[in-house]
């Protein structure tokens, strides 16, 4: 398989309501993490720990050292207890944090499946990771009521993009497998197992989606060896760093219109109502001016 990359975006870890882009990776492990600080609590309260795994040597230990420096060592839990008492007392309750503010952005819509009413007033695109555990999460709940109650009423128009993160070994496989599907004609219905089943992408449980649709399983491999839709995954990936995608699932929408269209982007997996309020505020009618 070809490879796709993101010019300038550094691979991704999983936190908050979006898998994210960070630049610290855990390569022994084979995963992400990310690199904040530690924060004071966690850092006296591990130290605490330490201190008392390590009374199993402390006959031993007490022998190797002096009076001052165990006078020092005292003095310093004297001060850890002090600290971890004091902030028990006046420690805030912990805040979820805060949801990143929407961003206005131009985007164009290319050719490709679109789920929904092609004349719709309002459009949605979603840059997603089929194997990214916040994607699953948007696509079980989110999605469903969306779909109900404005893309099947031909409200929304619904378009889907990948952005398959380096760190998910099955993404990118996932990705051209929908587009495999939608070679005969199951684009969205594969696409929707797929989605459902995030953490279940190797190559045999997708073969075996494949056959849940009804697919020609023969043609449907024979797709997947082509790799003949690395330049449009690119293109995704592309398009999505140019408004400003950094993790998945990220979402631009905007009202229906004819070449580039304004609209804002929304991160993460929000809930309905998120999505609720914006479309209703574009299915408003613009206001009118007095003569």
């Amino acid at each position: 398989m070809a490879a796709v990359t993101v010019k300038g975006v550094a691979p991704c870890y999983s936190g908050g309501r979006a898998c994210q882009t960070r630049t610290s990776i855990d390569n022994r492990r084979g995963g992400v993490r990310e690199s904040r600080p530690v924060p004071p609590r966690r850092r006296a309260a591990v130290i605490v720990i330490a201190v008392a795994l390590s009374t199993c040597a402390s006959a031993a230990f007490a022998q190797s050292i002096t009076e001052k420096q165990a006078d020092e060592i005292l003095k310093e839990l004297r001060q850890i207890r002090q600290l971890l008492e004091r902030q028990a007392r006046g420690a805030p309750a912990p805040q979820a944090p805060a949801a990143p503010p929407d961003d206005h952005v131009t985007f164009s819509v290319p050719a490709g499946p679109v789920l929904g009413r092609a004349d719709a007033p309002v459009t949605i695109v979603e840059y997603t990771d089929l194997e990214c555990p916040f994607c699953h999460q948007f696509h079980v709940t989110t999605f469903a009521d969306i779909k109900k109650t404005y893309i099947d009423t031909g409200k929304v128009r619904f378009i889907s993009r990948d952005f398959p993160l380096g760190f998910h070994a099955h993404a990118k496989s996932a990705a051209v497998a929908s587009r495999c599907g939608g070679e005969q004609g199951q684009f969205w219905e594969l696409r929707h197992l797929l989605a459902s089943n995030a953490d279940k992408l190797a190559p045999e449980a997708v073969l075996g989606y494949a056959g849940e649709v009804g697919l020609d399983l023969k043609r449907f491999q024979a797709c997947l060896a082509a790799d003949r839709f690395a330049a449009l995954l690119q293109k995704d990936l592309d398009d999505a760093v140019a408004v400003g995608v950094s993790g998945t699932p990220t979402f631009v929408i905007a009202k229906t219109a004819p070449g580039a269209m304004q609209g804002v982007r929304i991160v993460g997996a929000q809930p309905f109502a998120a999505f609720d309020q914006k479309i209703r505020a574009l299915l408003e009618p613009a206001p009118t001016t007095a003569p």
